[in-house]
């Protein structure tokens, strides 16, 4: 067990909660003393009520536990909606914005015991335009978006779980640049209702967490199923696709030697390592995600755009009136475009288990006012595959850089197992 109680995983603190050894009161003054201490730098944090969040450890401790995150603190993504604390979606206009109903995720994460500690920072829609937040492990490079604040907050032992979204790469990203877990889950698979659309599409739902353990317990929670043991079926040594996709030249040299690295050490553990090439049908694949993603961008900040307008950003805008620019025919055709690619990846990858690929090009950028490109997280979103980014590395500036998993649409299950195998031969 860890020394401090904030250090602790979910799952080391609810079985700590279930013993009796520890209470969730405890468990959170641990967490909000973590936060006071170290916000000042890591500005992880748009919403927090510490006596708001201890009434509800107080709760949880007089009360049987209700499921398995009981007592468990859980940050949330400042676009998530929440009825007992405001959502502003990283934007001022709604700075006072209070939802009158919880997010799905939310009303899973209580219906599982867990306490609702406060809302993290989010870009603006959780588009490209940055928040506040510094990477934990060095305040002058960027923590990644748009989930900025959940990973940072993770990151630095502020809470053990937290949700992020991904329409491009915002989990998978920030999770690799603060060295924690990020799963990104297959398209739908986790509900999105509640949740601040950027474009309908590709936005996913996912989670981040120090360890791979929390990740399966917060899955399980979020879809509202009893939890699910990871491995199963992963007795023998997996088959891996090494897709270094048409970008490798754009990743830094540390983040193609560590990946290069990767699959030889996955090899020599047993695995079947395959390079794997996308089709060249998928020439032309970025041009059409951001075209779609400006279409829907268009509509979903419809009311934004005209009436207030001068209180977004230039980003914002400028995705609005490309987004309008788009041909409805376009649009449709690039959607049946997409359909059909997923179709193909799915079919090809057929025999793998899972892809192995880089996170991100390195680690994180030098500056705030950058969250890092979606390189090598874009393809698998758009193709509704899910992704995991497991923290195994560090780059020469003494930054984290995380290896990314991708399976087949549904296959979470496996994508999870496979995870597990790569943590006790390489991890």
């Amino acid at each position: 067990m860890s020394n401090s109680l904030n250090e602790l995983s979910a799952t080391e603190a609810a079985a700590q909660i279930a013993d009796g050894n520890i209470s969730s009161e405890a468990l959170v003054r641990a967490c909000l003393e973590r936060i006071e201490a170290r916000e000042p730098d890591v500005a992880a944090w748009i919403y927090l009520d510490p006596h708001h969040a201890l009434a509800q450890a107080r709760q949880r401790d007089s009360e049987a536990a209700t499921g398995p995150l009981h007592g468990i603190p859980v940050g949330f993504k400042d676009i998530v909606d929440t009825a007992d604390m405001p959502t502003a979606y990283g934007s001022p206009i709604y700075r006072d914005c209070r939802p009158a109903t919880d997010a799905v995720c939310v009303t899973n994460t209580r219906a599982a015991g867990g306490i609702v500690m406060g809302k993290t920072v989010s870009t603006e829609f959780a588009f490209r335009y940055p928040g506040r937040t510094a990477n934990p492990h060095n305040r002058l490079y960027s923590p990644g978006g748009s989930s900025s604040g959940s990973a940072a907050a993770v990151a630095d032992c502020m809470v053990p779980l937290a949700i992020g979204t991904q329409t491009g790469g915002s989990v998978i990203r920030p999770a690799a640049y603060c060295g924690v877990y990020g799963y990104k889950a297959t398209y739908n698979l986790l509900s999105f209702a509640g949740v601040r659309h950027l474009a309908e599409s590709f936005d996913s739902l996912g989670c981040m967490a120090r360890t791979l353990d929390d990740i399966a317990l917060f899955r399980s929670v979020l879809m509202a199923i009893p939890p699910q043991p990871i491995g199963a079926g992963v007795e023998t040594p997996p088959r891996i696709a090494f897709c270094r996709t048409p970008y490798w030249q754009e990743a830094q040299d540390a983040t193609r030697e560590l990946i290069e690295d990767a699959a030889g050490r996955f090899a020599a553990a047993g695995a079947d390592v395959v390079d794997f090439e996308l089709p060249p049908s998928f020439d032309g694949i970025l041009d059409l995600t951001w075209q779609v993603t400006h279409f829907e961008c268009a509509r979903c900040f419809a009311y934004d755009y005209a009436e207030h307008a001068e209180s977004i950003s230039g980003a914002v805008r400028d995705a609005v009136e490309v987004g309008r620019a788009v041909p409805y025919e376009r649009y449709i055709e690039n959607l049946r475009t997409l359909e059909s690619l997923r179709t193909e990846i799915h079919a090809a990858l057929d025999g793998f288990d899972a892809i192995l690929t880089p996170s991100a090009v390195g680690e994180a950028p030098l500056g705030l006012g950058d969250t890092g490109p979606i390189t090598f997280n874009f393809l698998w979103t758009v193709l509704h595959m899910p992704a995991i980014t497991l923290p195994l590395f560090t780059g020469p500036n003494d930054l984290p850089i995380g290896a990314q998993l991708v399976a087949r649409r549904h296959d979470d299950d496996r994508l999870l197992a496979i995870a597990r195998w790569v943590e006790r031969h390489i991890g």
